[in-house]
């Protein structure tokens, strides 16, 4: 994967494991995308996040749909912490692409085999992923990272 550089917060980045775990971890995201004229628009979804890419699971028939079928710019944000001292995050920006039926109702597509998976298990508890035909999937190769972990302050 080639991502952009983070230039400031070196200090309190998080390391490709660390990142993996906690995007691996996380539940909720908040997408933001834009609208047509211009403005952002914000919305919380449910992910998974396979080592490489971000995988958005959303009903088609949602504004955030709609506007990420206009313009595929997006930037996704994943944090958790209550505390200033407990704080930890990642924003991962670039564009989407949508992957398999839209909306999805099962057919195959080996390309969705590990992020359905994934979603399943991390969601469901199943080992298969239940398709109800109002959601479809967007694939966010992130051309750019920055991540926080505040812990890390205190280290030293």
């Amino acid at each position: 994967m080639t991502v952009g550089q983070q230039r400031r917060g070196r200090r309190i980045m998080m390391t490709p494991g660390e990142l993996d775990r906690f995007l691996g971890t996380q539940r909720t995201c908040r997408v933001a995308t834009v609208s047509a004229d211009g403005a952002p628009h914000v919305s919380p979804l449910w992910f998974v996040w396979d080592g490489t890419s971000l995988w958005l699971y959303s009903v088609v028939r949602s504004r955030r749909w709609a506007q990420l079928g206009r313009d595929p710019r997006v930037a996704v944000v994943v944090d958790s912490g209550e505390e200033y001292d407990a704080l930890r995050g990642a924003e991962l920006s670039g564009r989407v692409e949508s992957v398999g039926e839209v909306p999805r109702r099962g057919g195959l597509c080996a390309e969705l085999d590990t992020a359905e998976t994934l979603f399943a298990r991390k969601y469901f508890g199943l080992d298969e992923m239940p398709h109800d035909g109002r959601h479809a999937w967007a694939r966010l190769t992130p051309e750019k990272i920055v991540s926080w972990d505040f812990r890390k302050l205190s280290d030293g």
